[in-house]
């Protein structure tokens, strides 16, 4: 990057195919955002997924805000000879593909942003309001003690490289039945483990920064979308509780919202294959 840092980042798929930058869950990484298996079902498709800074193998950016993945998406379609692309973010990955929505108008086609949460300072929205007692404490002390907020996800995170399914075990108040249903197909349930694990291999630096870039101003206001946006979310959702789809969905001009009435929060994954189709539509017959 031109800052010096390392993006670190990968692509499957077609390398002549329809561009798909995915932007990752919190805490997560660049392997935990398309199952292999529908990868191979999109053979139009090219996927490109990036570790964001300090996860990974990317370098850390202290003090990031959502936006800045506006500009670290803008140098790696650079690099890699990108033009126009659509955007797809899940859970804490969503905000940041608004971000580039918002900030690369002249470069975003379309973006989805499934299970968002909502800006921390959304005008009407009480924040808390149908989130998981466990969320809500892990927020409330990283707004207001960060240093013992830190330290925890630090240990947290030597857990999870131990054994990641600890981390899942550990979001049980969160997890709906359609969830459990969801993380225990072997595919899906494999992806994330593997994630957590090399997302988390090195440090806790990308969990922390992510959470506190969540909490903090954005730094673009999602009413200023101004390209197409699928917003899907889970009725369910006790992580991004449906009152941040509700308020999302009322002031992105263009988006086009769908709410799975018994859906959670890792019901996003489910939702891919739709999501796909309407990211890249299939060339009508004859055209």
């Amino acid at each position: 990057m031109r800052d010096g840092r390392r993006l670190a980042f990968e692509e499957w798929g077609d390398p002549d195919g329809t561009p798909v930058v995915l932007l990752h869950g919190t805490p997560g990484g660049r392997l935990g955002t398309v199952p292999r298996e529908l990868v191979e079902a999109r053979p139009g498709v090219r996927f490109i997924a990036y570790d964001r800074p300090g996860y990974g193998d990317s370098d850390r950016g202290p003090g990031r805000r959502v936006a800045q993945a506006a500009r670290d998406v803008a140098a790696l379609a650079d690099m890699l000879g990108l033009g126009r692309f659509a955007v797809l973010g899940r859970a804490g990955g969503a905000p940041h593909a608004l971000a580039c929505a918002a900030l690369l108008p002249a470069r975003v086609r379309r973006a989805a942003v499934l299970a968002s949460p909502a800006p921390p300072a959304a005008e009407g929205l009480d924040w808390f309001e149908g989130m998981a007692a466990g969320t809500v404490e892990e927020y409330t002390r990283a707004l207001t003690d960060p240093v013992d907020f830190a330290d925890r996800l630090a240990a947290r995170a030597a857990v999870i490289r131990a054994d990641p399914a600890q981390f899942l075990a550990s979001l049980r108040d969160g997890l709906t039945d359609a969830d459990r249903r969801v993380v225990s197909v072997p595919a899906l349930g494999e992806m994330l483990l593997r994630d957590y694990r090399t997302a988390l291999g090195t440090s806790a630096y990308g969990w922390l920064d992510d959470t506190l870039a969540l909490l903090s101003d954005w730094g673009f206001d999602p009413a200023r979308v101004t390209r197409p946006v699928l917003l899907w979310h889970g009725a369910r959702d006790a992580f991004s509780p449906v009152g941040h789809f509700e308020w999302l969905a009322g002031r992105i001009p263009r988006a086009r919202p769908v709410l799975d009435p018994e859906g959670g929060h890792f019901s996003a994954l489910e939702a891919l294959p739709d999501v796909l189709d309407w990211l890249c539509p299939a060339p009508r017959a004859g055209g």
